[in-house]
């Protein structure tokens, strides 16, 4: 059985539209992919969204983010990863998009940038908006390959002749066009494979019972790594023949690490998923909030009676802000005291005024008793004496006589 050979010789313009001023107006197979991406991870991003709680307006807002994320990140990242040498002889070239050369690294750090300022700015948590958006990345990394390949760029190495791809676009200079490994299908396929790994992963995980984080990082760990070796058939970018990987495989290594790093650390704290707002991290108040709740059970066990006999003053009750503010206040007031005040070597010491220790006020047993928890029991009352009539008071005031 022998492996395929054929030609690929298609126009990257699939549509001329001819211009008043004796021009054209090419439509690119590239750019109509790029149309899908963004429409289809827009699809993707609001199937997750919705799912967690959220709604259509936040995938529809991300989406502006997005788009702005992936084409300066992924632009600029093919400039200064693999043709700085040519943006510095034509800056006019960085701006032809449409021309091809962008990076899948550069696009992923404008993803991430795009991610954490639309995160945070809706107040949800990083990892949770990532989650939502693993889908919509590995659709993306799937279709832009694909476009690689009707743009005839990013082609792989020479085979052994007995199969390959024949790229007369891209050796257009050379006698006799060699046979390539086709590292665009290669990666194509590798991006579906991710794709429908995390559909897999999903339902495997109990949708929405999985970690938060687990998406993304198996999106990573995932990717990268095949990344990685399809590298090892892709045709040689920045770095010579001679070094021992490419930049692509330089680059890949740290989203590889992460991912594996990310599936631990997800997995491990277990934090629930959910399009929430995320909550004010406030520590110091909520160890303050202890403390008040601490003074008014013992305020609750406080006796009045005890308190106005002896004049007993309850302490006066804080904040946890002003507590903050005023304990700094007085400990600044301190340092102050002390590096203002010079002690005078030669004066004797101040001596220390005993303090008399004042007596208290013996309590009586009926302040005692009424304490108790039995002077609170209700006293059997005692019956009344009966009033004296008139003759008694006069036979007794004879026998005084």
């Amino acid at each position: 059985m022998s492996l395929p050979k054929f030609t690929w010789d298609i126009d990257p313009v699939f549509l001329h539209i001819p211009l008043p001023w004796d021009s054209e107006l090419g439509l690119r197979y590239y750019s109509l992919l790029f149309v899908f991406v963004f429409l289809g991870g827009y699809a993707l991003l609001n199937w997750q969204v919705r799912r967690g709680g959220g709604t259509e307006e936040d995938a529809g807002d991300f989406i502006v983010y997005g788009v702005i994320g992936v084409l300066g990140g992924a632009r600029l990242g093919h400039v200064l990863f693999y043709d700085l040498d040519k943006a510095l002889r034509d800056p006019i070239w960085v701006v032809k998009i449409w021309t091809g050369g962008l990076s899948s690294h550069g696009a992923v750090i404008g993803l991430i940038v795009a991610m954490y300022l639309f995160t945070k700015r809706r107040g949800i948590p990083f990892l949770e908006g990532s989650d939502r958006f693993a889908f919509s990345a590995a659709l993306g990394a799937t279709l832009v390959r694909l476009g690689n390949f009707f743009n005839s760029e990013i082609v792989g190495r020479v085979t052994d002749q007995s199969w390959g791809v024949q790229f007369p676009r891209y050796d257009h200079r050379a006698v006799e066009v060699p046979y390539r490994y086709p590292s665009q299908l290669f990666e194509t396929a590798m991006g579906l494979v991710v794709l429908g790994a995390l559909v897999f992963a999903d339902r495997a995980w109990g949708k929405e019972k999985r970690p938060r984080g687990a998406l993304i990082s198996l999106f990573f760990a995932l990717y990268f790594p095949g990344r990685f070796l399809v590298e090892y058939y892709k045709e040689y970018q920045t770095l010579p023949d001679t070094s021992a990987l490419t930049m692509g495989q330089w680059l890949s290594i740290p989203g590889a690490c992460l991912g594996f790093y990310g599936l631990w650390w997800s997995f491990k704290h277990r934090l629930p998923v959910g399009w929430e707002l995320e909550e004010p991290d406030d520590d110091y108040d909520d160890d303050y909030d202890d403390y008040d709740d601490y003074d008014d059970e013992r305020d609750d066990l406080r006796d009045a009676d005890v308190d106005e006999e002896f004049g007993a003053r309850r302490p006066r009750r804080t904040t946890s802000k002003r507590r903050k503010s005023g304990g700094s206040e007085r400990r600044s007031k301190r340092s102050s005291a002390r590096t203002d005040t010079s002690p005078d070597d030669s004066a004797p010491p101040p001596k220390k005024k005993k303090k008399k220790k004042k007596r208290k006020k013996p309590r009586s047993t009926a302040d005692t008793m009424s304490d108790s928890p039995r002077s609170k029991r209700e006293e059997p009352t005692r019956p009344k004496k009966k009033a004296r009539t008139k003759k008694v008071r006069q036979r007794d005031d004879a026998d005084d006589e």
